[in-house]
Order: C-alpha cells, then sequence, then structure tokens
C-alpha cells in the first residue's frame, strides 16, 4: 500500500469500528462508592442515562430488557431517553421490568428536543451547536406521565423521599441545567435520611457546587456520554459542559471549599444521536453503583 493511503486506511478503520461495532457494545459498569454509615447492608443503585433511543434500535432495547435480571434496588434515570418522536413505546418495552423497581428520574435536552444535525468541528470546539428556541416536539409529558404510572418519580427542580432496599432516600434533582432550565435552591440534604442524593442530566459546576455545600454525599448525572469520542492517555475531547475532560466518566469526587467531598458519578450513557452514531475507546454503558458503609474500600470494581 502506498505510505499517503495508510492515513486513510487507518481513518476508515478507526470509523468502521466506531459507527459499526462500538456504539453497540454495550457493557454494564460495575462501581463500589462508600457513602452509607458504617456497617450499613449494601445497596444496588443502576444508573441510566441517554438512551437515545429510535424504534429501530433493537439490540439496545434487547440488552436494556436484560437489565432487570439484576434486581437492583433502586434505579436512577438521568435523561435523554428519546431521540425519535415514536420512541416512547420502545423506551418502555426496553425498560420493562426495571419500571416496577423504586426508580427516580429527570429530564434531558433530548427527552424534549428531537435531535437534528449539528457541526461536528463546533462540538469538537466546545460548542453546544443547539437551538433551543425550537418547539419542544418530542413526546416528553407521554414518557413523564409513563414513568410515573409505574411507580418513578420526577425529579425535575424538586425534593423526594421514598424508601428503597429498605432504606430512606432522600432526593434532589433539577431539569436540564444545559437549557438553563435548572431551579436550585438552599434546602440542606436530609441528614435523618439513610442518604441524599442528588440527580441531574447536565453535570454543571454551579449545580455540582451547590449540592455538595448543602451536604449531599452522592451526585448522578449524565449528558457527557464520557466524551463520546476519547484518546488513548489523553482521554474524553470534550464534555459538552464545563466540567473537566478527567470526571466525563466514571466516579469521581467533587468538593466546594470548606465542605466535606461528595462522590460524583457521571455516566457515558448507552447511546449517540442519530446524526452521530460513533463512539470511539467510550463504550455505551449502565453502571451499577453498589453503596456500602464509609468503612469499606472505595476502590473501583
Amino acid at each position: 500500500m502506498r505510505p499517503l493511503l495508510w492515513p486513510i486506511a487507518a481513518a476508515a478503520a478507526g470509523l468502521a469500528y466506531a459507527s459499526v461495532y462500538e456504539v453497540r457494545a454495550f457493557t454494564l459498569r460495575k462501581v463500589t462508592v462508600p457513602v452509607l454509615a458504617p456497617g450499613s447492608e449494601p445497596l444496588r443503585v443502576l444508573h441510566l442515562s441517554d438512551t437515545h433511543m429510535t424504534p429501530s434500535q433493537h439490540k439496545k432495547q434487547e440488552w436494556l430488557r436484560g437489565l432487570a435480571d439484576l434486581q437492583p434496588d433502586l434505579v436512577v434515570n438521568t435523561g435523554d431517553n428519546l431521540a425519535h418522536l415514536d420512541a416512547v413505546p420502545s423506551v418502555l418495552r426496553a425498560y420493562g421490568d426495571l419500571l416496577d423497581l423504586p426508580g427516580a428520574f429527570v429530564f434531558g435536552s433530548n427527552d424534549y428536543f428531537s435531535p437534528v444535525a449539528k457541526n461536528p468541528v463546533n462540538y469538537l470546539r466546545g460548542g453546544t451547536g443547539g437551538d433551543w428556541r425550537r418547539t419542544r416536539d418530542l413526546p416528553f409529558d407521554q414518557l413523564r406521565h409513563a414513568f410515573e404510572q409505574r411507580g418513578w418519580v420526577d425529579l425535575s427542580n424538586r425534593h423526594a423521599s421514598f424508601v428503597a432496599g429498605g432504606r430512606r432516600l432522600s432526593f434532589v434533582g433539577v431539569d436540564d441545567p444545559h437549557l438553563n432550565y435548572d431551579v436550585l435552591d438552599d434546602v440542606p440534604a436530609d441528614t435523618t435520611a439513610d442518604l441524599a442524593i442528588g440527580v441531574a442530566h447536565a453535570p454543571y459546576l454551579r449545580v455540582l457546587d451547590r449540592w455538595n455545600s448543602l451536604g449531599y454525599p452522592l451526585i448522578m448525572a449524565g449528558h457527557t456520554h464520557g466524551g463520546q469520542l476519547r484518546l488513548p492517555f489523553y482521554g474524553a475531547l470534550v464534555t459538552n459542559c464545563d466540567l473537566d475532560r478527567a470526571r466525563a466518566r466514571g466516579l469521581h469526587r467533587h468538593q466546594v471549599e470548606g465542605h466535606d467531598p461528595s462522590w460524583l458519578h457521571v455516566s457515558a450513557g448507552l447511546g449517540t444521536s442519530p446524526y452521530t452514531p460513533v463512539r470511539f475507546a467510550c463504550r455505551p454503558e449502565a453502571t451499577l453503583l453498589t453503596l456500602t458503609g464509609i468503612d469499606s474500600s472505595g476502590s473501583l470494581i
């Protein structure tokens, strides 16, 4: 092969891998989070995010249905479920028996606005490329109603508490910070609960800072797709928000000066926009978080 053709061949092979294999290589991550009171029995939380479902994505739907076999104590869904006007039935079938478990959810921009083609160069430069002046055309109210009918709790700019796995959990949530829909308050975390959790779609620093300063030990978010495109020894190219690239996915700490650190879990998500169906070094994922007592090891599994 001529030397000039090597870069072209390598780029073509990389694109084929990213768009044919990796984008469908669904992966279950497992993480241990030492966040409960010492001596507590473990609590298992399944974190779903950024499914970006279309009706034709049968492999993704089948894989998601299988997650019910994990029998988690709690499901937390951090938004961007939809990528098609007719995707609600597909989402509900995919989540299946998970909807019968205790659950909480917030929405992201792609639960409200259908996907559109964007300039990928602008995205990689740090611009979001979104035009949120459009009419909200996705059936988010239908999806919200379906989730709530099955017992999941809407945390969009709300507080809530309920029992899961025999523990009383307290929550605060916001509507999507990426759209500036978030409404933050100054209500401290409920220290009488077994655990207080903050839930957002997009992990913007203003939200993380507020919840850490209010004493929330665990914060969960999605939105970043883990960068979607990652390079070896470099990591995520972008996060699509003001969170640093080093925390684009996985379990990390977040701390405002003068406050105890919170655990932050950012899901790399399960999907992509239909207009950019590629992932590289960043497989689509759901995460099973095992919450343990604070005297337990916090290493990743």
